[in-house]
């Protein structure tokens, strides 16, 4: 290497000072260019703008003249062809006209003129003309008055002697309107030569910095060619003498050969780089063998399974000696990875066959073709051992590359998670119960112990169903799933979220077999689902029972065995039997009154202390659906249930307080919009009509959804009398089995399962129900409404006062 340090060839750099003289002087050149090109075209554009702005428009107001004057004359001539038509009087009438509208069109020529400016040969002449349109508008003047008359009927002799008047004034202006004429047409001629001149001066203008431009451009494109010659020859030559010492470098492969810095420029700068660049390399390549082999010394030791698959499918030599340990065998190198590795695993034929036709079609590709088909590989699977244990191995796949980012092989990792997974999923079970015991203690033991028993109920029927069933039945599919609707939605009404997601899944399964009856009745896989549902309930019943130690239903029992009466009442009714005058009628009457009043309410309770649960579902309710938590309103008018109904009450009002939060109420800025509450009110009125427990439910939301109802029902040909059905009729349709007006499946609502339930609970019991309107809308797209829901009088007692 020379002898010159970084410091000398730093203060010699010229090739950077010699590019920037030559932009500058180019880009110096380039800007006095477009200069001239400026000033010139400023030139040019201010005469053609004058020219523009005066001449051609006092041009075209003095032709504008010119053509009037002419007109006139024809007008003139036009009267003159008409004297001897005494009677057509109205000829003169329109000529009078035609001569009227050229004299006005004269003027404002004449005046639009008169305001542009003139230069002094121009004014000289318009001096001139004024003086002659004086002399000549006074005498045509007069050829106005006997136009006038000729314009009116008249006899020959009256005719005659008007056209020798107009004759006369004729000759009397002919020398004014030579004078205006030969004015007019002077000036014209004057203009229309300033014109061609500005024109010719505009077009010099351009033609001069044109050429100024092509000599200018032509000196810098002869500078920067010789500039860059020099240039060229100052830097070729350096380099190609570090070219040549690279080539003997890449040749004999021998990095302690440097090449020797000759100049005091950039060039010089860049070989001492490229030597300190092959000195690194040359460190590098030590380092590189000694990272090898300590590499080789890794993969003995590592607890850790590492190979790499080569072209073929084939595991290459070298993999970490922990591999055979993991897999137990010590036949890897030279063996098919399908075999060795996804032999007796769970992998299904299909996802093998991916796994094969993936590893295959990226070694020899590019890097993107790994990236794109990655997730496609195997990451976890499950291998059955030769003495029948089975590993759980994880597998972490990545692409080895050449320079040209083409795949050589590929590379895996192998871990043996087997206890690991073991551990997750003991710790996975252990937080599913803490997550169930958590659910459960949220539920009152008394409402619990009820949801268990309705469901196992619901669980027992479906399976005696399926049981019963051999083919596909739409009767018995809609009761099946009715049934596990309910399920889910009692679960969701006490947040039990690990149930709900197990009774989901069936539901789903009840769901496609109900919306497609093509699909196959799997009796067996039907059962093995819904004994998941069954163990479940178990299981929660379980660790209610077990763990929790909340066994049976808690105070209040079965309302088969025990009764509920209010204490205080009791206590009252007692005092006043013991108070009574046994020998006062009146005392008598109000203590039998008293004593049947009490024997009347046992086992019965307030339909709030029924409907507790679901009303408390319905704040987290509100939330999932982006809306404010309702105000719950109750008019008992008296009247309280029975214990006995309060499931088929529950199940009932769960699917129809429901309906009321998704369908019925708008969220709160809709609400306030309409100037609402933002909060929704749900009203319950219990009363009785016509021999029927009835219980009212209605709400202030936007009304039953008619118009919609309507399409979807006339779309499915579900209405026996079309487009003509009233809305009672329409209103009906809600409860036939799966009718939805929801527009997408989700966890309210959706199914069209909710009041096909509904009327089906109802009727198990001997009621009835059905939607009353409450507004005069018929025929509107929306329409307030309540749901009348009426069972046996049996289930509910009237407290007299």
């Amino acid at each position: 290497m020379s002898s010159k340090t970084d410091s000398e060839i730093k203060k010699g750099i010229q090739i950077k000072t010699k590019l920037r003289l030559t932009l500058a002087l180019s880009s110096l050149g380039l800007a006095f260019m477009c200069a001239l090109g400026i000033i010139g075209m400023n030139r040019a554009l201010t005469t053609i703008t004058y020219l523009g702005e005066t001449k051609l428009q006092a041009a075209l107001n003095v032709g504008q003249m010119q053509g009037s004057l002419l007109k006139l004359g024809g007008i003139n001539k036009a009267v003159l062809e008409y004297k001897d038509v005494s009677g057509e009087y109205r000829l003169f009438e329109g000529l009078k006209a035609d001569r009227d509208d050229v004299l006005l069109d004269l003027k404002e020529a004449w005046e639009r003129y008169e305001k542009l400016p003139k230069d002094e040969e121009e004014q000289q002449l318009w001096a001139s003309l004024v003086d002659s349109s004086k002399l000549w508008e006074k005498a045509d003047k007069k050829l106005d008055a006997p136009l006038i008359e000729l314009s009116a009927r008249h006899d020959k002799a009256t005719h005659e002697k008007l056209m020798f008047q107009y004759e006369g004034f004729l000759r009397d202006i002919k020398t004014g309107e030579t004078y205006m004429t030969d004015g007019v047409s002077g000036l014209y001629r004057y203009l229309s030569e300033a014109s061609v001149k500005a024109s010719n001066d505009a077009i010099a203008v351009v033609e001069q910095s044109k050429k100024q431009m092509i000599g200018l451009a032509a000196g810098i494109i002869l500078f920067s060619l010789l500039f860059g010659i020099l240039m060229s020859r100052s830097i070729h030559k350096p380099l190609t003498r570090m070219i040549e010492a690279i080539g003997d470098i890449e040749k004999n492969d021998d990095f302690s050969r440097r090449v020797e810095v000759q100049t005091h420029d950039e060039i010089g700068v860049t070989i001492v780089a490229f030597n300190g660049m092959i000195a690194k390399i040359e460190a590098s390549s030590a380092q590189l063998r000694q990272k090898t082999n300590d590499i080789q010394t890794m993969l003995q030791n590592m607890p850790q399974g590492i190979l790499t698959i080569v072209d073929g499918g084939l595991i290459h030599s070298e993999y970490s000696a922990y591999l055979e340990t993991i897999l137990e065998t010590d036949k890897i190198a030279g063996r098919q990875v399908m075999d060795l590795l996804f032999a007796n695993s769970n992998l299904g034929a299909d996802t093998l066959s991916q796994v094969e036709a993936v590893g295959g079609a990226c070694i020899g590709e590019d890097i993107m073709n790994f990236e794109f088909n990655s997730h496609l590989m195997v990451t976890e699977f499950e291998k059955t051992m030769a003495d029948g244990r089975v590993k759980s191995l994880e597998l972490s796949w990545s692409a080895i590359t050449d320079d040209s980012d083409m795949i050589v092989s590929l590379m895996l990792c192998v871990r043996d998670v087997t206890e690991l997974r073991k551990l997750a999923a003991e710790a996975g079970e252990q937080k599913r119960e803490l997550e169930i015991i958590g659910e459960i203690l949220a539920v009152n033991q008394e409402k619990f112990h009820e949801f268990i028993s309705g469901s196992t109920q619901f669980v027992e029927e479906n399976q005696a169903l399926i049981k019963n069933t051999d083919t596909l039945q739409t009767d018995v599919i809609s009761q099946l799933f009715r049934n596990m609707h309910t399920i889910k939605g009692n679960a969701r009404t006490y947040a039990l979220q690990h149930l709900t997601n197990v009774v989901h899944e069936a539901e789903q399964t009840y769901d496609d077999l109900r919306q497609n009856p093509e699909l196959e009745w799997n009796q067996t896989a039907l059962l093995e689902q819904l004994q998941s549902v069954a163990d479940l309930l178990a299981k929660y019943e379980k660790i209610n029972e077990v763990t929790l130690g909340r066994k049976g239903p808690g105070r209040r029992g079965s309302v088969e065995r025990y009764l509920m009466v209010d204490k205080e009442h009791i206590h009252d009714t007692l005092l006043q039997l013991e108070s009574a005058n046994m020998s006062s009628m009146h005392d008598l009457v109000e203590a039998h009154k008293a004593v049947r009043r009490t024997l009347r309410l046992l086992g019965t309770e307030h339909i709030g202390e029924t409907l507790d649960g679901v009303f408390e579902s319905l704040p987290s309710l509100a939330a999932e659906l982006g809306k404010e938590a309702p105000v719950i309103s109750i008019e008992e008018h008296g009247y309280v249930v029975r214990g006995q109904v309060s499931g088929i009450l529950k199940n009932v009002f769960m699917h129809l307080l429901r309906n009321s939060m998704d369908h019925g109420l708008e969220a709160a800025e809709v609400r306030t919009a309409k100037g609402k509450s933002a909060a929704g009110n749900i009203k319950l009125e219990l009363g009785s009509e016509g021999g029927q427990f009835t219980i009212r439910l209605g709400d202030d939301g936007k009304g039953l959804a008619l118009g919609r109802i309507r399409r979807i029902a006339l779309e499915k040909n579900m209405l026996p009398n079309g487009e003509q059905s009233s809305d009672e009729e329409v209103a009906k349709v809600i409860f036939q089995a799966g009718f939805s007006t929801a527009e997408a499946v989700t966890e309210v609502s959706g199914r069209g399962v909710g009041m096909d339930a509904v009327q089906d609970f109802v009727a198990r019991e001997g009621g009835s129900i059905h939607f009353e309107f409450v507004d005069n809308a018929e025929g509107a797209d929306f329409r307030q409404f309540q749901t009348v829901v009426s069972l046996p009088d049996k289930f509910a007692v009237h407290i007299e006062a």
